[in-house]
């Protein structure tokens, strides 16, 4: 009979990277981040990679609980899934997801991925939305999506989405004076108290990111898509919501349509 897993059967420990050490190696560790987590890259003996996030302020904490509903909610390919979650010191959690290959797109790495073959760009682009029809399909709504939730396999050419911790049950209203996230893929209503936050809002923050994604540089002037493209992504992208896209899946096939 095998052993138990050393990262997802087990349920408390009391504390984190010593316990890491005693499994596996790291070769991995991404502190002093915004967040107020700490995350480790540890490799078993078996050859297996997992990421491990745990949270260190009461913030983070809340905010990998809402993770930790999100994707008990959405399942997607393109998703990297949290699958287990243990009980640190008894009074905070970490969680485990399988490692992921790949570089950032918020750094040097978005300048290489935009220098792809259109091709590439384009099914990257279609990917990010498949799996937001999937968080449509759940009830949630995207908060905090930007260029740092892109983790791009450049040897497999294939992307992942990553660190969507503050995706929530839609519709809401905004009961602080701004959501977090990126300005450059933030829509208006994101930005002001009592506003309501639905799956328009989603729309919005999915244009952005196929504008941004499919333009050669951060100044927005070397477009590499379709006139017809651009103009399903400034209707997605209007400021006053009800004349944006219904949804997701409306945005996702006049977007299919255009390309």
């Amino acid at each position: 009979m095998p052993d138990p897993h050393p990262l997802l059967a087990v349920d408390t420990i009391p504390a984190t990277e010593p316990y890491l050490r005693t499994v596996g190696k790291l070769f991995r560790a991404f502190r002093d981040q915004d967040s107020g987590c700490v995350s480790y890259g540890v490799q078993l003996p078996d050859g297996e990679r997992w990421f491990v996030k745990e949270a260190t302020t009461p913030a983070a904490q809340a905010s990998l609980d809402r993770a930790w509903t999100f994707h008990r909610a959405v399942r997607h390919p393109a998703i990297v899934p949290q699958l287990h979650r243990i009980t640190v010191a008894d009074d905070h959690t970490a969680t485990v997801m399988p490692w992921r290959p790949g570089e950032s797109l918020y750094g040097p790495a978005r300048t290489r991925f935009r220098a792809l073959p259109l091709a590439s760009v384009l099914r990257a682009i279609d990917r990010v939305l498949d799996a937001h029809l999937a968080v449509e399909a759940a009830g949630m709504v995207a908060v905090d999506l930007y260029d740092g939730a892109f983790l791009h396999d450049f040897g497999a050419d294939v992307l992942h989405l990553i660190d969507l911790d503050e995706y929530r049950p839609g519709p809401f209203v905004l009961q602080e004076d701004r959501l977090p996230g990126s300005a450059r893929f933030m829509a208006p209503e994101e930005w002001h108290h009592g506003a309501r936050i639905d799956i328009r809002t989603t729309v919005y923050a999915l244009a952005r990111t196929a504008r941004l994604l499919l333009d050669a540089g951060d100044t927005e002037r070397a477009w590499r898509g379709t006139p017809s493209q651009l103009a399903v992504l400034e209707r997605a992208t209007r400021p006053d919501p009800t004349e944006r896209f219904a949804g997701v899946r409306e945005f996702t096939t006049a977007w299919r349509a255009a390309t």
